[in-house]
């Protein structure tokens, strides 16, 4: 299996990305602030990884930037506009989300499931076209979806599930895709395959793609930046091989760590130090 890693030298944006950013945003839930005040861009044209704890925030902040969830305060804007004063419509045609959990309509095929990322492109005067048709197929090859078009999406198991999920967020073929923990109930074979994808697609179409990750190894090896969250606020952001160090993982993590050259990919990979070393 070969491994995509993203062009960490690529310094130019394609034309057609966009620039997504939150200002002064405080986020929460139920009375309670999860974010209470972040300053936040989303680099055109490359692969961001937001990582940290559970419940430090990084989930809430991508539903925010999403149009998922709306700021007490503060604004989200992408390219100089507020998302809040879109259309519905409009901002799907620009910007994809696959939260954690989706759920699907009882009954379901996979392939009108995915299917439906092609919604926001649909005019009165522009019905499905074959241009449709190409981009849905293809969606569901290169998840590996494609041979489970005609089943139930209440018949799949997890995984399945979930890269169906990817399709229909990669037929929605936007400038921007979001996904909270896209690799949830993957096996590592294809954790691997769908953030592969994820680099070709960056590097193809010139996407903007922002991940919301618990692996951090894997985080460090596919992201051009990394985001480190804590308490609903930034503690380091940067390249990898610039910001993940043992003391930040210490911070971060609560934990001891060694931070050694992952051998394939170069950037750096997190060695835990347990308590109990011997067996």
């Amino acid at each position: 299996m070969t491994i995509v890693k993203p062009d960490q030298e690529r310094t130019t944006d394609r034309t057609d990305s966009q620039r997504l950013s939150g200002r002064s945003m405080r986020l929460g839930y139920d009375g309670a602030d999860i974010v209470p005040d972040l300053d936040i861009d989303i680099p055109s044209g490359k692969i961001t990884m937001l990582v940290g704890a559970n419940a430090c925030g990084k989930s809430t902040t991508l539903r925010a930037l999403a149009r998922l969830l709306k700021p007490r305060s503060g604004s989200v804007m992408l390219d100089g506009h507020d998302i809040h004063t879109m259309s519905t419509k409009d901002l799907a045609t620009k910007v994809g989300i696959l939260p954690q959990s989706p759920s699907a309509p009882e009954g379901i095929a996979v392939a009108d499931l995915v299917c439906r990322g092609r919604y926001p492109h649909q005019k009165w005067f522009r019905q499905w076209t074959p241009d449709d048709e190409r981009i849905v197929a293809w969606a569901l090859e290169a998840t590996g979806t494609a041979e489970l078009a005609d089943r139930g999406v209440d018949e799949l198991s997890g995984g399945q599930r979930q890269r169906v999920w990817i399709a229909m967020a990669l037929a929605q073929e936007t400038g921007v895709l979001m996904l909270d923990e896209p690799t949830t109930y993957l096996d590592v074979h294809h954790q691997i395959e769908v953030l592969d994808l994820l680099v070709r697609l960056n590097r193809d179409a010139g996407r903007t793609i922002a991940v919301v990750l618990h692996d951090l190894n894997l985080a460090c090896r596919y992201s051009h930046h990394l985001i480190a969250m804590r308490e609903g606020r930034i503690v380091a952001e940067g390249a990898p091989g610039e910001v993940v160090t043992e003391d930040l993982v210490r911070s971060v993590f609560g934990l001891e760590s060694k931070v050694v050259q992952d051998p394939v990919s170069h950037t750096p990979m997190v060695v835990p130090i347990g308590q109990h070393l011997s067996f």
